[in-house]
C-alpha cells in the first residue's frame, strides 16, 4: 500500500521580505514591491520573487548596500505642522516631514499617514514589522481627533456616522462622534475611528453635508499627543513598548548611582563616629563694670520687685540682688561698730 508523501519542512529561515523590514528598508509591503522591482541581491543572485528565506548566513544587499543588522524596534510621536507631506519623497517638490525631523534621527517611517492639510500626532518607527502591525486594522486601536467643521452639526446629522456610513462604494465603520462646541459658523467635534482608511475623516464628514476646514490627530491607541509643541519629536520608552506592544526588548540601562556625601558638623566630626567631642572652654567669669564700687561684683539675674530697697533712685525700683530675703519697708540703718582699746 502506498505511503501518503510526507510533508515537506519548511524552509529555515524567514521571508526576505519580512528581514527587509525588520532591518528598517521598507515596510513588508514595499519590500515586496522593491524585491519584484530587482533591487535586491541575495548571495550574488538577483531576486524577483519575494518567495524565498534566509538566513544570517546569506549575504543580502539592497540596491548595491549590504543589509545593516537589524535594530532594536524603536518609536517616537511627532507633532506634524501642517503643510508637510507624509512620504519619503514628493513628485510636486513639496516639503515633507521627513525634511524637518530633527538631525541625529535615525531612518524611519512613518505608521499612517496625515495628510498635507491635517496636523497633530504621527508615529515614526524603525522597523517596517512593527509598523505593520501598527496599521493592520485588525489592532482595533482608535484614533483620535479634533475635528472642525463648517455648519451646525445635530444628533441626527450625526447618527449615520455613527452607525456607519457608505461612500463611493467604500463601507467606513461606526465612528464615535461628539460634539464639543458651537463656535459662530463652524463646530468642534470629538471622532474616534478604528481603520485609518485613506482621508476617512474628511469624506466621512463631507457625505453628510459637513466641510472639514481643520483636522487634528491627538491620539492613536495608547499613544497622546499631549503637550508636544508642533515640529517637536519624543521617543517612547523601551518600558513602555514592552508593556503596551508586548514587545521582547532589551531592558533600559540603570543610570549610575550619585556617591551619598558625608556631611560634617562644625568640628570638622562625620555623623555617627565616636571621636570624643572638645573640651569646651570655661566660660569666663563677669567682672565688675570700672562704675561699680571697688570690692563690690556684679549681681547676675537680678529681678524686679514692688518695694523700693534701701538707696535706690527716686521714682524707681531697685533690683533685688540674687539671695538678699525680701522684706517690708525700708532696712533700719546699721549701727556703727564701736571700737575700742584693746584690754
Amino acid at each position: 500500500m502506498p505511503q501518503p508523501p510526507r510533508p515537506e519542512k519548511p524552509a529555515p529561515g524567514e521571508r526576505i521580505a519580512k528581514v527587509l523590514a525588520r532591518a528598517g528598508v521598507a515596510s513588508r509591503r514595499e519590500a515586496e514591491a522593491m524585491i519584484t522591482a530587482g533591487r535586491v541581491q541575495v548571495n550574488g543572485r538577483r531576486i524577483d520573487s519575494p518567495a524565498l528565506n534566509v538566513t544570517a548566513r546569506d549575504r543580502v544587499l539592497v540596491d548595491g548596500r549590504p543589509l545593516a543588522a537589524p535594530e532594536p524596534p524603536r518609536l517616537w510621536l511627532y507633532h506634524k505642522p501642517l503643510g508637510l507631506v507624509t512620504s519619503a519623497r514628493d513628485e510636486k517638490g513639496r516639503a515633507t516631514v521627513f525634511d524637518r525631523l530633527p538631525d541625529g534621527m535615525p531612518r524611519v517611517m512613518p505608521v499612517g499617514r496625515l495628510d498635507i492639510n491635517s496636523e497633530g500626532l504621527l508615529l515614526l518607527t524603525n522597523d517596517g514589522e512593527l509598523k505593520r502591525r501598527l496599521e493592520l486594522p485588525a489592532t482595533g486601536w482608535l484614533r483620535q481627533y479634533r475635528v472642525r467643521v463648517n455648519g451646525r452639526p445635530d444628533d441626527a446629522r450625526l447618527e449615520p456616522l455613527r452607525r456607519g456610513i457608505t461612500v463611493e462604494g467604500e463601507r467606513f465603520q461606526p465612528m464615535q462622534v461628539t460634539l464639543d462646541r458651537q463656535q459662530g459658523a463652524n463646530a468642534w467635534l470629538t471622532v474616534g475611528i478604528r481603520e485609518g482608511r485613506n482621508r476617512e475623516v474628511r469624506r466621512a464628514m463631507e457625505a453628510v453635508g459637513l466641510i472639514v476646514n481643520r483636522l487634528i490627530r491627538t491620539g492613536y491607541g495608547p499613544f497622546s499627543l499631549g503637550e508636544l509643541k508642533p515640529g517637536a519629536v519624543e521617543e517612547v520608552r523601551p518600558r513602555v513598548l514592552r508593556e503596551q506592544l508586548g514587545l521582547d526588548l532589551p531592558p533600559e540601562p540603570v543610570a549610575p548611582k550619585r556617591p551619598i556625601r558625608q556631611s560634617t558638623d562644625a568640628a570638622g566630626k562625620k555623623p555617627g563616629s565616636t571621636a570624643p567631642k572638645p573640651a569646651r572652654a570655661p566660660r569666663p567669669r563677669e567682672t565688675a563694670p570700672p562704675d561699680d564700687p571697688p570690692g563690690k561684683p556684679r549681681s547676675r539675674g537680678m529681678k524686679r520687685h514692688g518695694g523700693k530697697a534701701a538707696g535706690s533712685p527716686p521714682g524707681g525700683t531697685a533690683p533685688r540682688s540674687r539671695g538678699t530675703k525680701r522684706h517690708h519697708g525700708a532696712s533700719p540703718a546699721r549701727k556703727p561698730r564701736e571700737t575700742g582699746p584693746r584690754r
